[in-house]
């Protein structure tokens, strides 16, 4: 069983942002054919809630690693994570960013967690994490990281 696993979900407003597809696509077609806009409004809008649904990355703690997204590292390569809420995040995310650092950030989600990377054979300084519980995943991979 994981210490910690989020998935980053999209927030519900991205959702219904989205269905604003339909009516430009019924917009566009309407000179062309009616139920054609209609459909395809429709279909555009399914594909992306179910391109959003399907690429949400899962953030997890097991076992000694941690797994942002596709990536994973030991814990034992890991320095002390730090979380970041409102202005700190937004300095993360932007003007204290290292061009090096290994992101897995989503606009929808504030917080970001900075984990350093202690291996010297890794040229990335650090990952930068969104997540929507920060403390509790500094919490998690502090408390998971097991000394080399």
């Amino acid at each position: 069983m994981p210490v910690y696993r989020e998935k980053l979900w999209p927030t519900p407003w991205i959702y219904i942002v989205s269905l604003l597809l339909v009516p430009s696509s019924i917009l566009v077609l309407a000179p062309v054919s009616m139920p054609a806009g209609i459909v395809t409004g429709i279909v555009l809008y399914l594909a992306v809630v179910g391109a959003l649904s399907l690429t949400a990355p899962v953030v997890e703690v097991l076992d000694g690693r941690l797994r942002a997204g596709r990536a994973e590292i030991e814990l034992a390569h890991t320095g002390e994570a730090v979380a970041a809420e409102d202005a700190a995040a937004r300095a993360e995310r932007g003007t204290g960013l290292d061009a090096r650092a290994f992101l897995v950030i989503r606009g929808w989600v504030q917080p970001v967690v900075r984990i350093p990377i202690t291996d010297p054979a890794d040229p990335t300084p650090y990952w930068l994490v969104s997540s929507r519980r920060p403390k509790e995943l500094a919490a998690a991979i502090n408390g998971s990281r097991r000394p080399e």
